[in-house]
């Protein structure tokens, strides 16, 4: 599927995170090796070290050679967008390239042999998603463990939006989905993504996730893409996380400590499809209000944007739009501790 072909700029921007979003994050060097994971596959990773994975797209938009961020940045884990549904609930990357011997598994196989892993995203703004084709829970957890153990993976990130996230049937399914998913992998750490408005998200999933027993490692916020333009994105990223917080508060009851840890962002680096800006200046604004609050998940869309553009922006996912030195924005948030 040629993305660049078949979606406008705002749809491809759209698929990896809320409104159009997309999201992950980077955290400071793995301390477990790709090689020690294989040895002992029941090992749970560090929630530190997975925190950190931005978003890497093979489909389009020039994907950059990871190793060459990881060199760069000593960033460690990447979000891979996205697994959809080929047909019949069977999960694909994009819904078109297959689990393995391809271009994604090769991309899997690059990271970890730097010592690295991944967090394959399910969903996204586009395409057939797993969460609606499959008939009901039980078919979707198997279309996720079926990823699960292609790749032995220690975390998985669930991207769901648009109509998908306004359905209450599917937000039960992929819950109900996601229990039996945690219950036959434990230790699997699992991110639900999904949009947010300048003051915190719909809190419909979080509450109906609460009230089924189900608790997300992160429940993580794109927060941009909302009328942000000519604002200041490092605080209204926070002002937004802020009520993401309140929101898991609210429905587990958890402390305000323990709420924060429980929240993640996946912001988007440079212009965003709705002309707001997000520098590295906001982004060192937002590691630092991370750290503060211990956040469970930093990301954000993409690594493929995060380089200086040669001449206009071209809105196709390539580079950020904003004056930057290559793989800067991923740099930045390579350095939080969790």
């Amino acid at each position: 599927m040629n993305h660049r072909e078949e979606f406008t700029a705002p749809d491809r921007a759209h698929r990896r995170r809320g409104t159009a979003l997309a999201v992950a994050a980077v955290a400071a060097v793995a301390s477990t090796t790709a090689a020690a994971w294989a040895a002992s596959p029941g090992q749970a990773p560090d929630a530190a070290s997975a925190a950190v994975a931005p978003y890497l797209y093979n489909g389009w938009g020039n994907p950059p050679d990871p190793g060459e961020v990881m060199d760069a940045t000593g960033v460690s884990w990447f979000t891979l967008a996205f697994v959809l549904d080929s047909g019949n609930c069977s999960p694909q990357w994009d819904g078109s390239r297959p689990l393995t011997g391809g271009a994604d598994e090769q991309t899997v196989k690059a990271i970890r042999a730097k010592g690295g892993d991944v967090v394959p995203s399910f969903g996204g703004a586009s395409g057939a998603k797993l969460e609606q084709s499959c008939g009901d829970a039980k078919a979707l957890a198997g279309a996720y463990q079926k990823v699960i153990d292609a790749y032995g993976l220690k975390a998985i990130d669930i991207d769901i939006e648009g109509d998908a996230y306004n359905d209450p049937a599917v937000q039960q399914k992929t819950i109900d989905a996601l229990k039996q998913v945690k219950a036959d992998n434990p230790g699997l750490l699992t991110y639900v993504t999904f949009p947010s408005d300048q003051n915190g998200p719909d809190d419909s999933m979080i509450r109906r996730a609460a009230e089924s027993g189900f608790e997300a490692d992160s429940w993580t916020i794109m927060p941009f893409d909302f009328g942000g333009e000519g604002q200041n994105m490092g605080e209204l990223t926070k002002q937004a996380t802020d009520g993401l917080k309140n929101a898991v508060k609210g429905a587990y009851g958890y402390s305000d400590d323990d709420a924060y840890r429980h929240s993640g962002l996946s912001s988007m680096n440079g212009i965003t499809d709705v002309n707001e800006t997000v520098s590295t200046d906001d982004f060192e604004t937002i590691l630092d209000y991370a750290s503060q609050h211990h956040l469970s998940r930093l990301s954000f869309w993409s690594v493929n944007r995060d380089r200086p553009c040669p001449g206009a922006y071209p809105n196709d996912d390539t580079c950020s739009g904003v004056t930057q030195e290559p793989w800067q924005f991923t740099g930045i948030f390579a350095r939080y501790q969790g």
